[in-house]
Formats: structure tokens, C-alpha cells, sequence
């Protein structure tokens, strides 16, 4: 499979319209890491427990699944700028809205508000980048993810630096800058052309009977369960104060940044992209095991640590959902994107009620077995992701420079 080695000079000059949608694509992956460093102050502002508390990323990703299945929907009918921008603007309005809350209800209730906004928002951006981008798509998926690396290390860190005053400040900060974002993609983001046939809720769905394109899904529904317990479960372990903690995941989250744009395309060149897969997956397992199972110390260097593997990770299982079926990319993406986020959703959800049941370490046991699963899928059906994807690459070949409107 090819891999994604575009120079770093094609990936710096693009038009205005790819920075500001790059840019308001950080602040947006922003988001999800927010409320990092100050889950502990939620908790304690709202008189919540750790379970409730990590509810504001079931809710979240709950309804990104789900939304998953609209966003071709809509974006093939009002185009991919109007698309951008009504998902910013729900974006705006839901943090905003979680800023003022009373109770975690509240909270949670305006996280999944704010996750719709961001999954059309999230879904359309990359498609509108690869579309307006130079270089082709390798050098806009790469600016995709190096967006999202720069916003998983800064959310960490902005939600620290406001949340010390107070645990609202970082949901009033991000409404603020993604009301920035709004304005940038309106000033210089021009309509795109429309997808030639318009996208149907059940497509996604239909798209997920290719074998391939299943067997990536499930496999990154696996390691998103691991990738998600450590965003959402390990700052109650590590118990730190917002600066402490937002440091801790913005050093996660630069590694993240460097091994998803600059080591996994050189990782995949040199031994190709099923076996950095399923080694990087391993590494995560062991490094996850670590991490529940060592002193606190052994704790933060196994979190920032699994920023390089997760980084890894998200680069090749973004290859693999682009570029493995014969489904329109759009759809293919929302398939694979609908599986996945369910995970990412479990996750926050299911960590503390183990906890609960058991002690602190056990949730990151289970972490580690999810991590081997997602592996034990790209081994077993090897054939599937590598010979199918190898004969697609000439038609994804001759989609580049197009404008799709994928996930």
C-alpha cells in the first residue's frame, strides 16, 4: 500500500481557504482534549463522580457516531463551506452553553450538542482539504493530521491555562476561537463543486459489507477503546492539579503531532503499512499495561509515551478507511468513522464502572487486551486490507485534486 511521503514543502504551501479550514480543524480537535486537565475541578465544581464526570465523552462521541451517518448526507445537498460552517456555529453555541451549566446533566447534555457541531464540522474539513489542497492527498491528509496532532497537544494545555481560574473559562475559550474559525472559513473558503450523486443515510452502512473496509473498522474500534481510556481515564489516576496535568498531555500530545505527520509515512515506507500497524498496536498494549500496573512516575512517562503510538496509529488507520474499499471515499470514511467513534464512546464510560467493580489498574488491563485485539484483526485479515487496497490505488490515484466531501 502507499504511503504517505509528501515533502514538507508541498505540505506548506497551500491556498488560504486549506489554512483557515487547518486552522479552525485545530481548535476543533481542540475540543477533545479540553477537558483533560480539569475533569477532577468538573467534578468537584459539580459535585460529580469520576463516572459522571466522564460522561461528557460518551455523550460527545456518542452523537459523533451517530452523526456520522448525516454528514455525507447534508454536506452532499448544502455543500461542503455551508457544512463547515453550520457545524462551527453549533460548536459556538454548545460551548458556550457548557460554560454556564448548573449541573453535570447540563454539561453532558451541551457535550453532545457541541459533538454534532464538531462532526460535521471534523468530517467535512478533511474533505474540503483534500479538495483545495496542493500536492494532492497525501499532502492534505498530512495537514489533516498535523492539525489534529497541534490541537489534541494544545487542548490539553489551553483547557489548563484557563481552568485554573475556573473550570468554565475553557468552554467560554473555545467558543471564542471557533467563532475566529467561523469568520476565517467565510472570508476565504469558497463553495466547492458538489458530489455528482448525493449521499443517502444508508450508504455508510452499505459501504461496511466490504470486506476490507469492515476489518479496518473493527480493528480501530478496538484500539479506539485503548486510545480513549487513556484520554479520558488517566487524569483521575494521575490526580494532578490543571498545570500539571495539562503539561503531561501536551507533551502527549506533540508526539502524537511528530509520529502521525513525520514517523509513521517514513515508518510505512521502510516496512510497510500492515506491519506498523499491527507493531504499533502491541507497543500500545504493553505501554498501556505499563502505565496501570507501574508507580506514578512509570504513569505520566507511559501517557505521554502512547502519544507516538497513537500518532502512528491515526495516520495509517486514516490511509486505510481513505483508501481500502471501492466506496466513494466519503462514504467509506462514515462507515469506518460510525464503527469507531462507538469505542471512543464506551470507553469514558466503561473505565470508571471497572474501577468501581475492581481497582484502578484493571481498566487499563482491558485497555491493553483491546490493543491486541485491533492487532489480532490486521494479522488475521491481512489479506483483505493489503490486496484489495493495492488494486483501488490506481482509481484513489485518479481522485486527487477532486473535491470529495469525505470523513
Amino acid at each position: 500500500m502507499d504511503t504517505f511521503d509528501a515533502g514538507a514543502g508541498s505540505i506548506l504551501r497551500q491556498p488560504k481557504a486549506v489554512w483557515a479550514t487547518a486552522g479552525a480543524s485545530v481548535v476543533a480537535f481542540m475540543g477533545i482534549g479540553l477537558v483533560d486537565p480539569i475533569l477532577p475541578s468538573i467534578a468537584q465544581g459539580l459535585d460529580a463522580t469520576a463516572g459522571q464526570v466522564s460522561l461528557l465523552f460518551t455523550s460527545y462521541f456518542l452523537i459523533t457516531a451517530f452523526a456520522m451517518l448525516v454528514t455525507g448526507f447534508v454536506s452532499s445537498r448544502i455543500g461542503g463551506r455551508r457544512t463547515l460552517l453550520l457545524g462551527l456555529a453549533l460548536v459556538v453555541v454548545f460551548a458556550g452553553l457548557a460554560g454556564t451549566s448548573g449541573s453535570v446533566a447540563e454539561l453532558v447534555g451541551f457535550r453532545a450538542g457541541w459533538g454534532l457541531g464538531n462532526a460535521l464540522f471534523v468530517s467535512t474539513a478533511l474533505a474540503v482539504i483534500v479538495g483545495a489542497a496542493a500536492g494532492g492527498s497525501a499532502a492534505a491528509i498530512l495537514l489533516y493530521e498535523s492539525a489534529l496532532g497541534l490541537g489534541m497537544a494544545c487542548g490539553p494545555l489551553l483547557g489548563a491555562l484557563l481552568g485554573d481560574a475556573s473550570w468554565r473559562y475553557p468552554f467560554f475559550g473555545t467558543a471564542f476561537l471557533m467563532a475566529i474559525g467561523f469568520l476565517c472559513i467565510t472570508a476565504f473558503l469558497k463553495e466547492q463543486p458538489k458530489p455528482a450523486r448525493k449521499t443517502s443515510l444508508l450508504d455508510p452502512i452499505k459501504a461496511l459489507g466490504h470486506g476490507g473496509l469492515a476489518s479496518a473498522a473493527a480493528s480501530a474500534f478496538f484500539y479506539n477503546y485503548t486510545f480513549f481510556t487513556v484520554l479520558a481515564f488517566t487524569p483521575f489516576v494521575l490526580n494532578m492539579t490543571p498545570y500539571k496535568s495539562g503539561a503531561v498531555f501536551f507533551a502527549w500530545g506533540l508526539l502524537l503531532a511528530v509520529f502521525s505527520v513525520i514517523v509513521a509515512p517514513r515508518l510505512q515506507k521502510r516496512f510497510g503499512s500492515l506491519q506498523v500497524l499491527g507493531g504499533s498496536l502491541v507497543l500500545l498494549a504493553v505501554d498501556v499495561l505499563a502505565l496501570g500496573y507501574g508507580d506514578h512516575t512509570t504513569a505520566i512517562v507511559c501517557t505521554i509515551l502512547s502519544g507516538a503510538f497513537i500518532g502512528v496509529n491515526n495516520t495509517v488507520y486514516t490511509e486505510l478507511a481513505l483508501g481500502v474499499s471501492d466506496a466513494p471515499r466519503p462514504v467509506a470514511s462514515a462507515g469506518y468513522n460510525f464503527v469507531r467513534w462507538f469505542a471512543a464512546a464506551a470507553a469514558p464510560y466503561f473505565a470508571p464502572k471497572i474501577e468501581e467493580w475492581t481497582d484502578a489498574r484493571i481498566p487499563f488491563a482491558v485497555a491493553a487486551v483491546t490493543a491486541v485485539l485491533g492487532a489480532v484483526v490486521v494479522v488475521v485479515r491481512r489479506e483483505a486490507l493489503t490486496h484489495e487496497a493495492e488494486e483501488l490505488q490506481p482509481r484513489h490515484a485518479a481522485e486527487d485534486g477532486v473535491a470529495v466531501f469525505a470523513n
